[in-house]
């Protein structure tokens, strides 16, 4: 793995340093871009990026206020439209116009609304526990937390913490957890410890009241080959929009996890498995 940053434009038309993990060789034509969940950063995928790296140049970027990319100055500005742009900036950085994407909620309709652009980037996509529809309620769950800025006396604390929170995640073992505290934390001042992401990331999404998310106008403009992953009790991913994303749009091949909620870690051989396939037909 090898640490990288690069420098984007700012909403303020200055510029801020974006941060992104690169697995595999820098000249391998096959690229695989890699997009976490709200809250979380591009350590998420390391299970996964190493999986892939003997074939792939694997990609995984901190989205902006998240992991180790800096922090937007208006926190109104944390949004999809800014998002898209650093990832097309980033894409620019390492002279790149096609890929394979993998995205987890947050990450994931960022790839759709890129797949579905007019000669957009995209060749393959995976969405992971996201579709077109979100329902109203499973927003307000997670905005009981995305706004929390809790501080922790250590990474045992934090790690009790994300637990809690994370539990859809599934049944992962104790050396995973640990990976998600130690590259989840920031470290303050005082010697203690808080999460690695903006809180303001939660006066953005609760900026406006909420309600359902219908981007079905999105996906049916979709045409790549899709992977949709299903968290088997998942709020956010609703069985029938699965099942609807499987017959419209691109068709998308549906695959249920057992056992898991919102949403797959990724770190699970069997999970790794079903991307490395799919990317490989």
């Amino acid at each position: 793995m090898r640490a990288h940053a690069f420098e984007s434009a700012a909403p303020d038309g200055g510029h801020l340093r974006l941060a992104y993990a690169e697995w595999g060789e820098a000249d391998n034509p096959r690229v695989v871009l890699c997009l976490h969940g709200l809250t979380r950063n591009g350590r998420d995928f390391d299970d996964l990026a190493r999986a892939l790296a003997a074939e792939y140049r694997v990609i995984c970027p901190d989205v902006v206020g998240r992991g180790a990319s800096y922090w937007l100055a208006e926190p109104s500005d944390y949004g999809y439209p800014i998002y898209i742009a650093h990832v097309l900036a980033l894409l620019r950085h390492l002279g790149v116009t096609r890929v394979d994407l993998i995205g987890t909620s947050m990450g994931g309709l960022i790839g759709m609304l890129l797949a579905a652009a007019e000669a957009g980037p995209i060749a393959r996509l995976v969405l992971n526990d996201i579709g077109p529809f979100v329902p109203k309620a499973a927003l307000e769950r997670i905005a009981e937390y995305v706004g929390a800025d809790p501080r922790f006396d250590d990474l045992d604390d934090l790690e009790r913490y994300l637990r809690r929170v994370y539990a859809g995640f599934g049944p992962l073992d104790d050396d995973h957890w640990r990976h998600l505290a130690q590259h989840g934390a920031r470290a303050l001042a005082d010697g203690g410890y808080g999460l690695a992401h903006d809180p303001a990331i939660g006066q953005a999404f609760t900026a406006d009241p909420l309600d359902d998310v219908d981007l079905w106008d999105i996906w049916d403009r979709v045409a790549c080959p899709t992977l949709v992953l299903r968290g088997a009790l998942s709020d956010v991913l609703l069985p029938e929009t699965a099942a609807e994303m499987a017959v419209r749009g691109p068709r998308a091949r549906v695959v249920e996890i057992a056992g898991v909620g919102h949403a797959p870690a990724l770190m699970d051989p069997e999970q790794i498995g079903l991307i490395r396939d799919f990317l490989a037909e």
